[in-house]
């Protein structure tokens, strides 16, 4: 049950009884939503300040109206108009505790949304080239990714999963000239690793896999011929290793798409780069001109001469961009844009790649795209990961460089372990920078986030425990059919009012594509248990376990098992661990 969707079902109903000369289309900005003071009630909507206008009447007086109508409502203990006319609902206790009560019917729908309908959906991220183990910096965006989809999944869409390879171009030669240097060392050649190629350490077990396939042969090769075999044993280990750290952060993607399928022309000699630039010459979407030299350092596909060019600016990118250079040869762009082509193919209407904060440039061209080669029916959303600052007791810190010239992300998730990289990755909005403290993240405190949501959700089950202990038998019915009028202390109502917002959190955080607003729901629902739990110390009656009070007990017992109902399917949806005791 979505609370906010009830409550807004019976504001409409209430505006409709004022027989009030009112369309779908205004109705449908009237919102209901928590005050920002909870002082000011339970339920707010902002009904009266959005149709006064059109209705040509004053906000308090439409107020005022739509008011009186509310009040007849039993749910609805008070009404007030505040301000120019907000309208502010009190709900009867009743009605909240009826509401856990269908937390605890129906545990595993809990918070589950139909808004996405089954819908398909791609999302795409992590996607770091095929040149060695990830690194811290793919971390936070691998994090990001996969909670979205987990949220979105949660909501009800049909989500893909998906991986780009980029497994062509120049630096895939780097990556095979710098394991070949890896084979002759294996051989047992003295090597120096030249500016310019990849030093790390992760490409010997390369070298030592071609010495074991091929002995010496690849020595007396030429280049053209070794570097394909290099190449693809290169990658092959490389995106084993890759799968490994995303592994360890437990993070699956269900597709691998691998860029060299774009390019490959295979026996009918026609690549799907070939086949989307044919389609988009019939459809218009390209031509032949030349652009002008743009301003600061120049790109590398950029020519002052003819060349093929997308109409991007005509879908709202800033210019027309290359997917053919004057010599024949193909843009990154084209295999960017034959990906999108796939995509859309393959049934995803709605796409979307979550980037490193430096791939700003990439948003307009990339929704350009979108709009272009659906006629304006795919909706592509780019989400940006700002980068994250390495600290150890508040000092800027850096690792051990086992692996080259970077921290690795298997470094870091086996220091602080897994669920306090996923958690902590989603304490800031993806777009805001975030500093990552290796002492404060493993710390056991409630400045912790991780340790105070995980700590909370244990807590939950050591009350069962205590339960077990001191009032043995205490339920002689199933818990959901708990009678829970006893729980009638403002602390109680206020944690199954905290219960009542995760439906909406979860619809409006994958509306907007933000998984952090789950991060903070856990926390604030923590806070608020933790909250009542210590109130308990103060006021003996307030205690979960009551064995002189079987009745309260059981409803307090039915409350803690609905906070938790709701902090494992948050903790589910970022992919953290939801411990029944803490180590």
């Amino acid at each position: 049950m979505n609370v906010f969707q009830v409550f807004g079902d019976r504001v409409r109903t209430a505006i409709g009884k004022l027989s009030l000369p009112l369309t779908d289309a205004d109705l449908a900005r009237v919102t209901v939503e928590p005050p920002r003071d909870p002082a000011h009630g339970d339920i707010a909507t902002n009904a009266a300040m959005v149709l006064a206008k059109p209705l040509g009447l004053k906000p308090r007086d439409l107020a005022e109206r739509i008011a009186e109508a509310l009040r007849d409502d039993a749910d609805v203990d008070a009404v007030e108009v505040a301000g120019p006319g907000f309208i502010n609902l009190r709900i009867a206790p009743a009605f909240w505790t009826a509401f856990a009560s269908s937390v605890l019917k129906q545990p595993e729908a809990f918070g589950r949304s139909t808004m996405g309908a089954g819908h398909k959906v791609n999302v795409e991220y992590v996607s770091a080239n095929p040149t060695g183990p990830m690194h811290v910096g793919h971390c936070r965006g691998a994090v990001v990714g996969d909670a979205l989809a987990g949220l979105l999944a949660f909501a009800g869409f049909d989500v893909t999963k998906e991986y780009y390879i980029n497994d062509a171009g120049g630096q895939i030669e780097v990556l095979a000239r710098s394991a070949f240097l890896r084979y002759r060392e294996a051989l047992g050649e003295t090597i120096e690793i030249p500016e310019g190629l990849y030093p790390g350490d992760y490409l010997v077990p390369v070298g030592e896999v071609l010495k074991a396939n091929h002995g010496d042969t690849l020595l007396s090769m030429p280049e053209s011929e070794w570097m394909p075999i290099v190449k693809d044993l290169a990658i092959a280990m490389m995106m084993d290793m890759i799968r490994g750290d995303l592994e360890v952060l437990g993070v699956r993607h269900e597709v691998f798409f691998s860029e060299r399928t774009l390019h490959d022309r295979g026996a009918s000699n026609r690549s799907e780069i070939d086949a989307m630039l044919d389609e988009l010459r019939a459809r218009g979407l390209v031509y032949q001109g030349s652009l002008p030299p743009p301003k600061g350092q120049l790109p590398e596909d950029w020519e002052d001469r003819e060349q093929t060019l997308f109409r991007a600016s005509n879908y709202g990118d800033d210019v027309d961009r290359p997917l053919q250079k004057s010599d024949g040869s193909y843009t990154y762009f084209a295999a960017d844009v034959a990906y999108m082509l796939s995509k859309w193919q393959r049934g995803f209407d709605e796409m979307i790649f979550i980037l490193g904060a430096d791939h700003g440039g990439y948003v307009k061209r990339l929704q350009a795209v979108g709009d272009a080669i659906s006629g304006g029916k795919a909706k592509v959303v780019v989400r940006l990961c700002q980068l994250v600052k390495l600290f150890r007791a508040g000092e800027p810190f850096k690792m051990s460089k086992r692996s080259g010239d970077f921290v690795t992300l298997r470094e870091v998730v086996e220091e602080v372990g897994r669920d306090a990289v996923r958690f902590m990755m989603l304490m800031r909005k993806n777009d805001a920078p975030l500093d990552f403290d290796f002492v404060k993240v493993k710390e056991q405190s409630k400045d912790n986030p991780v340790f105070y949501v995980q700590y909370a959700h244990a807590r939950c089950q050591s009350v069962f425990r205590q339960a077990e202990e001191q009032a043995p038998g205490v339920f002689g019915a199933p818990i959901e059919e708990t009678d829970l009028s006893p729980l009638t202390d403002p602390g109680e109502l206020a944690l199954i009012k905290r219960l009542a917002e995760f439906p909406r959190i979860v619809e409006s955080a994958a509306d907007a594509h933000e998984p952090h607003r789950v991060a903070f729901y856990l926390h604030d629902l923590a806070s608020e248990l933790h909250t009542h739990w210590n109130r308990g110390k103060e006021f003996p009656h307030l205690r979960f376990v009551n064995p002189d009070d079987p009745g309260s007990t059981r409803a307090r017992l039915a409350l803690v098992r609905a906070v938790k109902i709701a902090l494992t399917s948050g903790l589910s949806i970022l992919g953290v661990s939801a411990p029944d005791e803490m180590r």
